[in-house]
């Protein structure tokens, strides 16, 4: 998922020094200090809305603008999240007489996420890099609809959205698609159907696919969420503001207060995120949210807003989103059901200088935004919190009975020497204060993979060697590291693999720190005091998607079976593994036909293992791969 950058907060942080050998780090007030959680306020009134909104864009602005970018905010593209300490793909029911099946790899069992590829154990369906949606029949094992969901054209005959991921629910598919062109709807365009933006597309899949309403907006899709038939969709977007041509000005204080004029004169409108709903009959409704809808952390800079849209996928028609927003801007999110937390990590923040000094930049922080989304209908945004330092990506995020985790890497000053953090939230009316948090973890590194398990937390470190520390986290007001265990190489990515075993995808790497391939690892945490490493198994020179996007990561607990993406010098495949108690055997390789057919996902249905790759899908026998079938997209 890639990062939205915008042009205000901290500078990115330069990681550098070296790896020492430390002692166990404990809690410590010497530790880094707790921001103070953003408290939740509410606007007054629609006039309130447009005043703060200005005051704060005017704090915020400098004599070039608020950014880089058209509009005033360069965007770099989208971000870009039972039982509860599971994760990571399960076993679902499927329709009567059909098997139990995978679904792609998520954080929190119950919540799905978007990805290029769904299935309900009977069909398939998957996105080409085209824009056209397949289904496939298992069974059958063949291709039995398509439809072209591209996002549709705009004034000029650019392709304005295109189609990137999926959610599923019953007959019904919620295509997301992605506006790359620039942060939403242009300067010159009224009809939000005409231009960019996030759009959203339900298809109904019963028969013959077809398109039963779109939804666009303005901003740039961050993410979505899915429980049971209701999809919450993540957007952030940037006011409109029409900043006049300042570069005949004589100097920086000239340009300031112009532009400060040009944001006194803006409309509230220019500010609230517009939308157009399409149904089946091609008849469209538009609006803007409404300024009742907007709420505030006690801090904001007025330059950005997140927007959370609600859809029943079940439901005839899209309808108007019911959308929730808030002034803040962020790119990460994490929802384990009842709940829904948007981050906003600072770090991908740049400072504007104001007039012709430079501001010295505000250390990095993440700011959160907690949402109640329990019930189906319109989610209410409840509390709002920072803690210091940024996220690695949602597996940095972890509710457990009512208390938040996060997990962060700082730097101090200079943005040289770094060291990790795990904090304990918890919601106090409308803030996320902190209850309790351990730091030093991986003093001169910073975090490469987290996972949280219940009352347990585990965090690799990495800058020559991995320390993959183990948590204690059952007194959110005490937390405490318990154990660590220091190897060569690091995990990208850690996923449960039953009582008292974990399992890593990382690189494996030399004294030095040089990574050399490929390594899978899994890890005895049955006592967290000692964490052990039970077996691995590398592939020198390789790397696999798994490592920076678990999507890709199946691990199929009722035969053991771990399936990852392999990249190595001019071969590609699926990786398939046994995973036993105390062991990592190869079972072979999965490969498309084709010098380009690189394997994305995979799936188990059944006693069938199908790979997706952009090239088309491969059925073959999940115990002796054995080719059953290969479907050409």
């Amino acid at each position: 998922m890639k990062r939205a950058l915008a042009m205000l907060g901290a500078l990115c942080v330069c990681i550098s020094g070296c790896t020492a050998d430390k002692p166990r780090p404990a809690p410590s007030p010497a530790g880094p200090q707790p921001a103070p959680a953003l408290k939740l306020v509410a606007f007054e009134s629609c006039d309130d809305l447009l005043a703060g909104l200005r005051a704060a864009a005017q704090e915020a602005v400098g004599p070039w603008g608020l950014g880089v970018g058209r509009g005033g905010v360069w965007l770099d593209g989208a971000t870009g999240d039972m039982a509860r300490a599971a994760g990571g793909a399960e076993a679902k029911a499927a329709a009567p007489g059909a098997e139990t099946f995978s679904g792609t790899n998520t954080h929190e069992v119950g919540v799905d996420e978007p990805d290029l590829v769904k299935t309900d154990g009977k069909r398939i369906v998957t996105l080409t890099g085209g824009g056209v949606l397949k289904i496939v029949d298992v069974a059958a094992k063949r291709v039995t609809g398509e439809l072209s969901v591209a996002g549709a054209a705009d004034t000029n005959g650019k392709r304005a959205a295109m189609a990137a991921n999926l959610l599923l629910s019953g007959d019904r598919v919620l295509v997301l698609g992605y506006d790359y062109g620039g942060g939403g709807i242009a300067e010159d365009v009224k009809d939000a159907r005409a231009a960019g933006g996030p759009q959203v597309t339900l298809v109904d899949i019963a028969g013959a696919p077809k398109v039963i309403g779109r939804y666009t907006t303005d901003g740039a899709l961050v993410d979505a969420r899915q429980v049971g038939s209701t999809a919450r969709v993540v957007v952030r977007s940037t006011p409109r503001l029409r900043f006049p041509d300042t570069s005949k000005l004589k100097n920086d204080e000239a340009r300031l207060a112009a532009n400060r004029s040009a944001i006194a004169a803006a409309p509230l409108a220019d500010w609230l995120p517009r939308w157009d709903a399409e149904d089946a009959t091609g008849r469209h409704t538009s609006g803007q949210v409404d300024c009742a809808a907007v709420s505030r952390p006690e801090r904001y800079s007025g330059t950005a807003m997140l927007t959370v849209l609600s859809f029943d996928l079940a439901a005839p028609a899209l309808g108007g989103g019911d959308p929730v927003t808030v002034v803040a801007d962020g790119d990460t999110v994490y929802a384990n059901g009842p709940s829904l937390y948007v981050a906003s990590d600072q770090r991908w923040r740049v400072a504007m200088p104001m007039a012709r000094t430079v501001a010295r930049p505000e250390p990095p922080r993440t700011e959160l935004f907690k949402f109640d989304i329990s019930g189906s209908g319109k989610p209410r945004y409840v509390a709002s919190g920072e803690v210091p330092g940024w996220l690695l990506n949602q597996y940095s995020l972890s509710e457990w009975d009512g208390y938040l985790r996060v997990a962060t890497t700082d730097a101090d000053d200079q943005g040289r020497q770094t060291s990790s953090t795990v904090y304990v939230l918890k919601q106090d009316g409308g803030r996320l204060a902190e209850a309790g948090h351990v730091g030093g973890l991986g003093k001169g590194e910073r975090i490469y993979s987290v996972r949280f398990i219940a009352t347990v937390g585990y965090v690799v470190t990495f800058r020559q060697t991995d320390p993959l520390y183990t948590l204690d986290l059952s007194s959110p007001a005490a937390p405490k590291v318990v154990g660590e265990l220091k190897i060569t190489g690091y995990s990208a990515y850690l996923h449960p693999a039953g009582a008292g075993r974990l399992i890593g995808v990382g690189q494996e790497a030399s004294e030095q720190g040089r990574v050399q391939g490929t390594q899978i690892s899994l890890f005895d945490v049955h006592d967290p005091a000692k964490p052990t490493r039970l077996a691995r198994h590398q592939v020198p020179k390789a790397s696999s998607e798994a490592e920076f996007d678990p999507h890709a990561f199946l691990f199929w607990p009722q035969t053991g079976l771990l399936v990852v993406p392999l990249y190595q010098q001019q071969e590609q495949g699926a990786l398939v593994l046994r995973v036993g108690d105390a062991t990592v055997a190869p079972v072979g390789t999965v490969r498309h036909p084709g010098q380009y057919s690189v394997i994305r996902r995979s799936l188990v249905i059944g006693g069938t293992l199908w790979t997706v790759s952009d090239a088309g899908l491969q059925a073959n026998d999940a115990a002796t791969l054995a080719e059953q079938g290969w479907l050409a997209l």
